[in-house]
């Protein structure tokens, strides 16, 4: 298959991962780092109705070298769905990264006032699906009377049933031949009149561009909504419950193409097996590494001498990497102990989301990592002058990650918008 883009250090392939994968050659790159989909139909996305079948993990099992490892993100709704998935294709899990941030927004159901849509009524929408059904008018008969796309809703007897507003209503009611009493009234009180009774912000507090208004923190962003009260009795006991937590995390499953022998051989045939330590240690704060200098470890698992505690991970070249990585922002730095005056987040690498700048100009794609955070992942599994696949390669980010780490990349991505995108990002080298 021919390039969409190729230069010295990234090709860029632009059709469906599963095909182009079968093109290249067995143990041919030496590390995968991706961003595949989560399967959540995020923003009605098509691409992420699903996420990635075994065979696609398999096409990857079979060109990645023996020992080389697989970072994949996930949600956490489908993190066990892309694990299983992987793991069926012959890879080892042997482990999970969270990358923790404290900007995600709850996409949550108000309880309360989902109920006052029903006007606290049990069942009144299945009621009027119920009849809408005996008119044996078709959900697009409704859509051509109505104009929407609320057909289905009028007519489902299972899931996210509709009654139409007034307005509406005008418009079907002439459809539905004899109309009964109740069901006018049914439509009359769609929902219950809620009093507004003050206002809210949806403000993220980040460590930049905050502003204040009268003793309150705003992020720069942020936008404000009406704050209403219950208006029936059953939306009142409800009142303060919702459907869904805030995301604070995005999981990465950690998984290795099981080795050739040990992996002192396999690191010697085939130049991968293990994890670039050194260079994704996070660097020390002020306070002393060494607080028993020239003294044994007790555990024997180590000596604390100049270079520091190998059983503790900390030497003067850093802390040990961790499977967690945080955004530092106030939000999740707040979490973490402070320990001798030092906030022990410091412990962990960091990276805040993705900005304009990161993005690149007309960069749309709607779930852009930080270049930071796909760099730090490329550096771990992936040596100097190695091939970094990504089959889910999205607007370009592992590929602008593995330039700088001095790596080549192999891109797949099945939209040719995001293609461009992606090729737009290495002409104007962002971050480079």
């Amino acid at each position: 298959m021919k390039p969409y883009y190729e230069d010295e250090q990234t090709t860029i392939y632009n059709g469906d991962c599963r095909e182009i994968l079968q093109a290249l050659p067995d143990d041919s790159v030496d590390a995968v780092v991706s961003d595949p989909p989560y399967g959540l139909a995020f923003m009605g996305k098509r691409w992420d109705y699903d996420v990635p079948g075994v065979e696609v993990w398999q096409e990857c099992l079979r060109v990645l070298k023996p020992g080389g490892h697989l970072l994949a993100f996930a949600g956490t709704r489908t993190q066990h769905r892309m694990a299983t998935a992987i793991e069926d294709a012959g890879f080892e899990i042997r482990d999970m990264i969270a990358w923790v941030y404290g900007s995600g927004f709850p996409k949550s159901l108000d309880v309360s006032k989902a109920i006052d849509k029903v006007n606290g009524e049990a069942g009144r929408l299945y009621k009027f699906t119920e009849w809408m059904r005996s008119t044996g008018l078709t959900a697009r008969q409704i859509d051509e009377a109505t104009g929407t796309n609320m057909g289905g809703h009028y007519l489902t007897a299972k899931s996210q049933p509709a009654i139409p507003t007034a307005a509406l209503w005008l418009k079907l009611r002439p459809l539905c031949g004899d109309v009964p009493a109740w069901i006018d009234e049914l439509v009359q009180r769609i929902e219950a009149e809620r009093e507004v009774v003050g206002r809210g912000s949806s403000a993220i507090s980040t460590r930049k561009e905050l502003r204040h208004d009268r003793g309150t923190v705003w992020g720069a962003n942020s936008s404000q909504f009406d704050i209403t009260a219950p208006a029936t009795e059953a939306a009142k006991q409800w009142q303060g419950w919702g459907t869904a937590l805030k995301p604070a995390l995005e999981p990465i499953t950690v998984a290795r193409k099981p080795l050739t022998g040990t992996v002192a051989e396999n690191v010697l045939q085939h130049g991968t097996g293990g994890l670039n330590v050194d260079g994704c240690r996070v660097e020390a704060e002020e306070r002393p590494l060494i607080q028993n200098a020239g003294k044994p470890d007790p555990r024997g698992e180590g000596f604390s001498g100049k270079f520091g505690s190998a059983a503790a991970g900390i030497t003067t070249l850093g802390r040990w990497p961790a499977n967690l990585i945080h955004d530092g922002s106030d939000e999740v730095v707040g979490l973490f102990p402070s320990e001798d005056g030092e906030k022990s987040e410091a412990r962990f690498f960091y990276t805040a989301k993705a900005d304009k700048t990161d993005r690149g100009h007309g960069n749309n794609h709607p779930t852009v990592k930080p270049q930071a955070l796909m760099r730090y992942l490329v550096r771990l599994v992936c040596p100097p002058g190695g091939v970094v696949l990504d089959p889910f390669g999205g607007s370009g980010t592992t590929a602008a990650a593995a330039r700088l780490e001095q790596c080549r990349s192999i891109l797949c991505e099945l939209s040719a918008e995001y293609c461009d995108i992606a090729v737009e990002r290495l002409r104007q080298r962002v971050l480079f």
